[in-house]
């Protein structure tokens, strides 16, 4: 390990969706001299204050990491930050205010991106300094679906169809207005007629019209996908079929319908890569799922029943221009037969492959992991840590996180296990022997990471280094 290099900070806010692919990038950055700090978001953040002056890597951008965003610059460490949700996004208009903010923005140090339609993006973006660097690399999840990594998943993908053989997998993402927790949805609650209604956390930001509109017709394809799943589960009874619910969704509705049929099934543990080389096809509503199917070359369909321009196309456009659309039941029973007996593979086409090649770098040659590494080394990084900020600077960033970390424990505690259940909900408890099966699988792959060491930091916390 270079003495000098900076360290690497990478928080995982969603465990089966980001750590496999930041892992993959903790390892790739430890081969070339960066200690690394790796884990639980929220566990990091608490422990900010006493974290080695280094980079920190966000994966977002809003109105709701102000106060993070500043402690982390006042402590002295610099941000380089992508936003993980850019690669199916809103129009500008209503993007910019739901993911980005004139706080935050300002503070990060290099934008990370996606692919050119997220570099044009963010230069839309008014509140982005002119000096502010901005790389297109790709994004550490597109790497975990590169044929290169796909052994990765080789043993969850036969233990799955072990379980559920042959099955249809159909993911949801409708937090919107089914979320874990109310104030995780478009709106907190119910008001009364002559009261506005107070925004949850997916609706901050938005337009009180756009998130109306929004939330009308979210609960319409929720409507959908619930008489769907049953008339699939009767047109093709030789088949399991397989709900996969976004992560911060409740359950409880599918499990009631569940309950009423054998063949049906609610799980959504692990990584939905293994789900979606397991299953022999794969059913959303405009869901990022549609586009990691695609690169997979996994047969998907996008099912419309209820459909909207300006929420199916202009929000949710790319994932459901990469698979099979299909406006009813009826083109969903035909489109879906043939792909169930082997006539039918994913859906092709130049016109499908140039649209993924503008959203999406790094599909081939050197992974989004390397060259975002390479982004590092050429800014100075691996060299020499950010300069230190003034001693009242830091004073005064570290008695904000300690009192922040103190609110947000005691709020924790406040709401009882809830709120504790939501976090192991997202991060589960890992060990350190979790971890070094997690790279020595990586490193089986790609034949590297042998002198990848792993050791435990603290609580939700590790360690990587060479």
């Amino acid at each position: 390990m270079k003495k000098s290099a900076t360290h690497l900070i990478i928080p995982v806010e969603n465990q089966v969706r980001e750590l496999d692919a930041k892992l993959l990038l903790a390892c790739f950055a430890a081969e070339r001299g960066f200690p690394v700090i790796l884990g639980s978001r929220g566990y990091i953040h608490y422990k900010m204050a006493a974290m080695p002056r280094g980079v920190y890597l966000a994966k977002s951008m809003r109105e709701l990491s102000n106060k993070m965003f500043r402690i982390i610059r006042l402590l002295g460490h610099e941000i380089i930050a992508w936003d993980e949700e850019a690669l199916v996004h809103p129009p500008a208009e209503i993007y910019f205010p739901l993911r980005l903010s004139p706080v935050t923005v300002p503070l990060v140090s290099h934008m990370i991106c996606w692919g050119q339609e997220n570099a044009d993006l963010f230069r839309e973006y008014p509140h982005l300094p002119p000096t502010t660097p901005i790389h297109i690399v790709g994004n550490p999840r597109g790497d975990m679906l590169r044929p290169e990594l796909r052994g990765y998943f080789g043993e969850q993908v036969e233990i799955l169809q072990k379980q559920y053989g042959d099955f249809i997998l159909v993911n949801t993402n409708f937090l919107d207005v089914n979320p874990f927790t109310p104030d995780l949805g478009l709106f907190v609650s119910e008001t009364k007629a002559d009261e506005t209604p107070r925004f949850g956390q997916a609706g901050k930001g938005m337009t009180l019209e756009f998130a109306t509109g929004l939330r009308d017709h979210k609960q319409a394809i929720l409507h959908d996908f619930l008489k769907m799943v049953p008339a699939l589960h009767c047109a093709f009874p030789d088949y399991t079929i397989v709900i996969r619910p976004h992560p911060s969704e409740n359950h409880d509705i599918y499990n009631e319908l569940a309950a009423r049929f054998k063949n049906i099934r609610i799980d959504n543990s692990g990584n939905v890569i293994p789900w979606l080389l397991a299953c022999k096809a794969m059913i959303h509503n405009g869901c990022t799922t549609g586009a990691e199917a695609y690169l997979l070359r996994v047969p998907a369909i996008s099912y419309l029943a209820t459909f909207n321009k300006t929420y199916d196309y202009d929000w949710q456009g790319l994932p459901t221009k990469l698979s099979y659309q299909c406006f009813s039941f009826d083109e969903l029973k035909l489109t879906l037969g043939p792909i169930l007996s082997g006539e039918k593979g994913a859906a092709g086409g130049e016109e499908r492959k140039t649209l993924m090649h503008h959203y999406l770098a790094a599909q081939d040659g050197p992974f989004a992991c390397e060259r975002l590494v390479d982004v590092l080394i050429e800014s100075g990084y691996d060299r020499q840590v950010p300069l230190p900020p003034s001693a009242l600077s830091r004073l005064f960033g570290w008695f904000t996180c300690c009192h922040r970390t103190a609110g947000k424990q005691a709020k924790m505690k406040r709401h009882g296990s809830k709120r504790q259940a939501y976090h192991d909900h997202r991060f589960p408890e890992l060990t350190v022997a979790d971890i070094e099966r997690r790279v020595e699988r990586l490193g089986k792959q790609l034949n590297r990471f042998d002198s990848i060491k792993v050791s435990a930091h603290s609580r939700h916390i590790f360690n990587i280094s060479e």
